[in-house]
């Protein structure tokens, strides 16, 4: 990760300029994040830590343009995200970009089968159904496409969630606590599961942790404390 901007073409996944998110409360303006800018390099694991309520999951909502900064740019594949209108954000997550939420969120109705194919039915992909079996092969739950969530164990569940984020080969994935709702053992699975994804297909990982273990397993990390973002090389980081 390079603190130094540029707007010429890079290797740089994500750019972040100056980006400032304040909220008005009925006492004041309270300031999320303030100025931050840093690059995130193609290939990168990074961590975001920092205090409970720091603004962790807002930084990343930022960064991936689920939410709008009051200051600053984020550039992903060198696209501004923020010139594009929220139809055209949502068209380069579905191209770029997956997710990993502590809940889950996958949809009730849908078989894992289903849950995995729907961001390639979206995008009118035509072997869906091969491509989403595959995945879920390799994460381990080729015996149970044809299960409904509410029929899986959590780690089943999560399993399932990161085939989903993973099946469109996204070059960056965000996840936002994905072991929150995990026991241990089934939360070290889960990042062993991410990392080896990472090293196959070369994804980037931005994942949000309170977690000192995953943070350090991360190639790089990204601190927010008052609203500023600081970044360290992890010098010593286990081997992914």
């Amino acid at each position: 990760m390079t603190d130094t901007g540029s707007n010429s073409k890079s290797n740089f996944i994500v750019r972040v300029e100056h980006l400032t998110k304040r909220v008005s409360t009925t006492d004041a303006e309270l300031i999320i994040v303030n100025r931050a800018h840093f690059n995130v390099e193609s290939g990168d694991t990074i961590a975001v830590v920092g205090a409970s309520g720091s603004g962790k999951s807002t930084l990343l909502g930022l960064m991936a343009g689920l939410d709008t900064p009051t200051e600053g740019k984020v550039f992903i594949n060198d696209e501004d995200l923020f010139a594009l209108n929220e139809d055209g954000r949502a068209k380069l997550r579905g191209r770029l970009v997956g997710f990993v939420f502590q809940s889950f969120q996958l949809l009730p109705s849908l078989t894992a089968l289903e849950n995995v194919m729907l961001p390639l039915e979206l995008a009118g992909v035509a072997d869906a159904a091969s491509r989403a079996r595959s995945i879920l092969d390799r994460v381990g739950l080729s015996a149970r496409v044809k299960h409904y969530p509410k029929q899986l164990s959590g780690g089943e569940q999560q399993r399932v969630a990161i085939a989903r984020a993973f099946v469109t080969e996204p070059k960056l994935l965000f996840a936002d606590e994905p072991t929150g709702n995990l026991d241990a053992k089934t939360g070290r699975a889960m990042i062993d599961l991410l990392f080896e994804l990472n090293r196959e297909r070369g994804t980037t990982l931005i994942l949000v942790t309170h977690d000192a273990g995953l943070a350090a397993r991360c190639g790089r990390r990204l601190t927010i404390d008052a609203g500023i973002v600081s970044t360290e090389d992890h010098q010593t980081a286990m081997a992914m």
